[in-house]
């Protein structure tokens, strides 16, 4: 039996706002931890997040580079787990009517020495809230937190399970990542974590079109 590779890219790409999506402090990276969360990333009781007007503009203009519907009520929903990292014990993002639904990204690659061309259609694009970081390498047994992180805006792209190599894959990425930068919605510096990749990875037999 001859198996293939279905592969789905979740990418998180941090927006070039100023400030957070829903608040107005700084995301500026490499501070000092915790000198960059107000009452509002501290999930402080009685504080109400603002919505950051740039962040859904340049998820509009992405949405509008690829082809996609522009929704145009789009809901925010409450995505529930705790970790140390998360104050609020919830993370703020999108479910139901994401700002970005479909489009697509065409993208060229090297394939048994010939160039290929495909396309990969995308699910969706969805605005949501970074997390803060854990800190493990200063302390002996214990974790810090630096909650400079918390809110910083993001969008996360999901493609669907269209991709069928690694080599596919990486020129995907590549190409999406080049299209952020293009844009302005991104800076596309990968070392401070401005654009990030999740991979779902499954197999089936060649010819199967069930997952």
């Amino acid at each position: 039996m001859q198996w293939e590779v279905v592969i789905g890219l979740e990418n998180h790409v941090q927006l070039t706002t100023n400030s957070k999506i829903f608040s107005g402090s700084s995301i500026r990276f490499g501070a000092e931890p915790n000198t960059q969360a107000s009452p509002v990333d501290l999930a402080l009781p009685g504080v109400l997040p603002v919505m950051n007007r740039g962040a859904v503009e340049r998820a509009i203009r992405f949405g509008l580079a690829v082809g996609a519907k522009i929704a145009p009520r789009s809901v925010f929903a409450r995505k529930n787990y705790f970790y140390p990292d998360l104050p609020k014990g919830y993370q703020i993002s999108q479910f139901e009517d994401p700002v970005v639904q479909g489009g697509c990204l065409t993208f060229a690659y090297e394939k048994d020495g010939k160039l290929e061309t495909k396309t990969v259609n995308l699910t969706r694009a969805h605005l949501e809230e970074d997390a803060g970081k854990s800190l493990h390498e200063d302390y002996h047994g214990m974790s810090g937190i630096d909650l400079n992180r918390a809110g910083t805006p993001l969008l996360e792209i999901v493609s669907e399970p269209e991709i069928r190599s690694a080599a596919e894959a990486v020129a995907y990425a590549k190409a999406l990542h080049g299209l952020v930068m293009w844009l302005g919605v991104c800076d596309g510096n990968m070392q401070e974590g401005s654009f990030r990749c999740d991979v779902n990875v499954s197999v089936r037999p060649v010819g199967q079109k069930e997952f």
